[in-house]
């Protein structure tokens, strides 16, 4: 018993005629017989008695023709369903952020989806680097959007979409170290709490090298969350200095902060090397590379 068969008796079902159903499946009158014929062969009992002019069900045939039916309704949206999830139009779509991507894609992607993909289902997983990084291992979630140099490379794990966006010290207009006089110092800054994300052994490392022991995060950063959002929403209303990608808090001064020091954040598409990427994944691609570079980068 194949579907084709199943649609043939469908369309003998309605068209009540061979002559009919036969055109309507774009066969010759012989060779659908033969299919329906072949059909009750394997089935074991007659599906259709001529009356007068009509071909009517048996019984047996009206039961079957019924179930016919579904099998065939479902065979056809199951087969609509695959095609919406390979353009990504449906299904279910699990995204894990660290702090930095997070600050600008969250909503971003919730709006994209909610007004271009509202069929898709979305999560977003907020959390560490690596508290993430194990849910992608266990398959809770298909892909991340971290800072890579926070995670150590693994040869399970393929990294993509990888961009570059600069990192300042950053204050609300209005601060007092925005009318400083002269050359602005590290030292300087540490007279007001120092806000940051948890940063990486290479930051950390540029920091010591550029003004000296004091400036490891260790002694230096008073404030510490996974939430770059919520340090900046305290360095707008308060004295707070935070180590921030530049993009994120646009709102805010830049302090000339030298000798000047480069804090890039690389931040990169992570999933499994061996696992088949979610099929609306390709919308967090986009959207990585519309929104994740600096204001005065060029847009791609």
């Amino acid at each position: 018993m194949t579907l084709v068969q199943l649609r043939h008796l469908i369309a003998l079902a309605d068209a009540a005629s061979f002559t009919r159903a036969a055109a309507a499946v774009c066969l010759t009158q012989p060779a659908f017989s033969r299919s329906i014929r072949a059909l009750e062969d394997e089935l074991g009992q007659p599906l259709f008695d001529r009356v007068g002019k009509r071909t009517e069900p048996t019984p047996f045939g009206r039961e079957i023709a019924q179930r016919a039916r579904q099998i065939v309704f479902d065979t056809d949206e199951l087969s609509s369903s695959g095609r919406s999830m390979s353009a990504g139009r449906t299904g279910a779509l699990r995204v894990g952020m660290s702090s930095g991507p997070g600050a600008m894609l969250m909503t971003a992607l919730g709006h994209e989806m909610a007004t271009r993909h509202p069929s898709v289902r979305l999560t977003i997983a907020r959390g560490h680097t690596m508290v993430l990084v194990q849910s992608l291992r266990e398959r809770a979630l298909d892909a991340l959007v971290l800072d890579i140099r926070a995670m150590p490379p693994s040869p399970d794990l393929q990294v993509s979409e990888v961009v570059t966006m600069r990192g300042a010290f950053l204050c609300r207009p209005g601060h007092p170290l925005t009318r400083w006089k002269g050359a602005l110092r590290f030292a300087a800054l540490r007279q007001y709490p120092l806000a940051s994300t948890p940063l990486s052994d290479e930051v950390a490392r540029h920091l010591v090298e550029r003004y000296g022991p004091q400036a490891h995060p260790r002694e230096s950063v008073t404030l510490r969350c996974e939430e770059i959002a919520s340090l900046v929403d305290v360095a707008r209303e308060s004295d707070t200095v935070v180590v921030a990608i530049r993009a994120a808090a646009p709102d805010l001064v830049e302090l000339p902060v030298q000798p000047a020091i480069a804090l890039p954040a690389q931040f990169g598409l992570v999933t499994l090397a061996a696992r088949a990427e979610a099929p609306a994944l390709a919308i967090v691609r986009d959207l990585m590379r519309r929104r994740m570079r600096d204001a005065d980068a060029p847009a791609r």
